[in-house]
């Protein structure tokens, strides 16, 4: 016959917190929050001034206005021509961003896990000590 093991409400609970309080779930919930801020403003600022201002060049405001009719069916290429346009500007105005920060100094730490050569638990990269074995580690350092 098999034994069904009780689970600890109040075990459960404090697992939960540890886990939820971590610094990896943390750093993920704020960054996932910072990064959805920061993708309105750059979405605003790629859509409503750099879009605008290359229709205002070729003299189209509005590129996903623009249909060619082909036997009756309508082909909306205009609305692929202002995402592809969109992308390139969203990714070469984050790629400025990320430049900008790295010149006024913002150090990037290393992120990630590898595994203890003692133990083979994953721990962060830049640890300079296992968390499991206790084991001295040499850190990964981000160029």
């Amino acid at each position: 016959m098999a034994t069904v093991c009780a689970v600890n409400p109040r075990g459960l609970l404090n697992d939960f917190k540890v886990f939820a309080l971590s610094g990896n779930v943390m750093d993920l919930a704020i960054g996932v929050i910072l990064g959805i801020a920061f993708k309105a403003v750059v979405d605003a600022f790629a859509t409503n001034v750099l879009l605008q201002l290359i229709g205002a060049i070729f003299k189209f405001p509005d590129f996903s206005k623009k249909v060619v009719s082909l036997n009756g069916s309508d082909i909306q290429y205009g609305v692929f021509v202002s995402a592809v346009i969109n992308f390139i500007l969203i990714s070469g105005s984050l790629l400025l961003v990320v430049k900008l920060l790295q010149r006024l100094g913002m150090n990037f730490r290393a992120q990630g896990n590898r595994e203890c050569d003692y133990c083979k638990s994953f721990v962060p990269v830049d640890a300079t000590k296992c968390m499991y074995c206790c084991s001295a580690l040499d850190p990964v350092v981000a160029d």
